[in-house]
């Protein structure tokens, strides 16, 4: 019951963390280092849906504004463009859920850690992406190993709040993106390759990325409960 209780309490303090952060000027510089975590797990998605429908890998790219790119060649062009936004969404659902025991929050750490760790090997080229895939490794292993677990349950749940909310924040972004322009983004290849508007995907991946969501924080309020 202990746990359960330090787990509510991390996430609630998380939760308030991040809105403090966000009233307080150059304080996006502190969660930099998350929002290019975020797009990791974006681009990583990607990879990882061309992989699995017999496609390939050419390059990961990550820029300074928090951007990224994945060259793929072969595989399902659709899955693979739809794996982007939602691969971070269900990651950070996924967090989410596992952050309610303490006791995960060093193996989920460091399994995420090797999996940076991997993409950066493999596919991420250019300096700047290097230098994130390597200090996103670093970091996450320095927790994992050097942390008391009570550190290390409570930067997991921060870690969760983040990824959910810049999600929901890139959906938010893709759609008013789609809406009212053709600048280049996953939902304008979605309707090169569809013909369906790519404002329509957006939109739903909006609605799929809340649902995942919902039953994620569903799913920890029944554990709390319980």
């Amino acid at each position: 019951m202990a746990k359960d209780k330090d787990s509510l309490k991390f996430l609630v303090a998380a939760s308030a963390l991040t809105v403090v952060l966000y009233f307080i000027p150059f304080a996006w510089l502190l969660v930099y280092p998350f929002r290019l975590f975020v797009t990791f797990i974006h681009e990583g998605g990607h990879a990882l849906a061309a992989l699995l429908t017999f496609g390939s890998v050419t390059e990961i790219n990550l820029h300074l504004d928090g951007s990224g790119e994945t060259y793929t060649r072969g595989g399902m062009g659709l899955l693979i463009s739809s794996a982007g936004y939602l691969a971070s969404t269900s990651y950070g659902a996924s967090l989410l859920v596992l952050c309610r025991q303490g006791a995960r929050a060093k193996g989920v750490l460091a399994l995420t850690a090797a999996g940076v760790m991997a993409l950066t090997a493999l596919y991420v080229r250019g300096l700047f992406g290097l230098m994130v895939g390597i200090g996103l490794t670093v970091a996450l292993v320095f927790v994992a190993v050097a942390a008391t677990a009570r550190i290390a349950h409570f930067l997991l749940s921060f870690l969760a709040v983040q990824c959910c909310l810049n999600a929901l924040y890139d959906l938010n972004t893709l759609f008013f993106i789609s809406a009212v322009s053709n600048r280049p983004s996953d939902a304008l290849n979605m309707q090169r390759a569809t013909g369906i508007p790519a404002v329509f995907w957006a939109v739903l991946w909006l609605a799929i990325s809340f649902v995942v969501l919902t039953q994620a924080l569903r799913s920890y309020t029944r554990q709390q409960c319980g």
